[in-house]
């Protein structure tokens, strides 16, 4: 990336007295994982470009906890979720954006009856929010000619209805939107849902990201495109396993705005 990449700190922010337009929930997998650290950086890139005031918390965030609620350790997540929330109230967060919907889904709907209460959207829809208010230009060029498909993350899609926003966003790349058989609202997980990423499947059960993948290339896409860095890794597995790494890409959202 050769444009400077600028990612400041709430600490800096409060030392300087003042409070960004948003928080950038960053979340484990764009903190950690290699491959989703690159769509972290993807959406950073828009934000600098967009010339948002935003700001992350470093080193004083932690997981949501939502892994450990979906895989049943209720103590576990309520303990993370308070640490969290501790923060966020001290720094008076208003509103958050985050590529993770996990983490979306999360902040939103489960730590209101903790005490954390927040604007919390989907890096989709704030990229659309940047283009509608003339805040961020897209050239649209790059991706012309190629056909794309995108797979709902299940807690985007059906977990907060969020259909469109995406869908708005990659049509703003040229490319020909193609849709799965499944998609929306009947969309299969990727597989990695429920703390299941973090597992192999029991004994007996198909590999769901090998059907999902097989749905997506049904399409004959050039590119499939995620909104969450677990159905990316889920999705890129699917296309590894089915030997189509030369032909198709799987790539975030925010990857193929920050590209265009």
């Amino acid at each position: 990336m050769s444009e400077e990449v600028k990612v400041p700190t709430m600490a800096e922010y409060i030392a300087d007295g003042k409070q960004p337009e948003i928080l950038f929930w960053v979340g484990s997998a764009g903190s950690y994982d290699d491959r989703a650290k690159k769509i972290t950086k993807a959406f950073v890139k828009i934000l600098n470009r967009a010339n948002v005031d935003f700001a992350v918390l470093g080193t004083e965030e932690s997981n949501t906890g939502d892994v450990a609620k979906r895989a049943g350790n209720e103590f576990l997540f309520q303990m993370q979720a308070m640490m969290n929330i501790e923060v966020l109230n001290a720094y008076e967060i208003k509103r958050i954006v985050t590529c993770d919907p996990h983490s979306f889904n999360c902040i939103k709907n489960e730590y209101p009856s903790l005490g954390g209460n927040y604007d919390v959207i989907h890096h989709t829809q704030y990229i659309n929010e940047l283009v509608e208010t003339g805040r961020l230009t897209i050239e649209g060029s790059t991706y012309k000619g190629k056909r794309i498909t995108f797979h709902d993350p299940c807690y985007l899609g059906r977990a907060n209805s969020v259909y469109d926003a995406p869908r708005e966003a990659l049509k703003k790349t040229n490319a020909t939107l193609v849709e799965m058989k499944r998609h929306k609202s009947t969309a299969l997980c990727c597989g990695a849902g429920g703390a299941q990423m973090f597992k192999e499947p029991e004994k007996g059960d198909m590999d769901i990201n090998i059907l999902r993948t097989q749905d997506a290339l049904e399409t004959q896409p050039n590119i499939i495109a995620t909104g969450c860095p677990y159905c990316n890794t889920m999705m890129t597995d699917g296309i590894k396993a089915k030997e189509k790494e030369d032909s198709v890409t799987v790539l975030d959202v925010a990857e193929l705005i920050a590209n265009s």
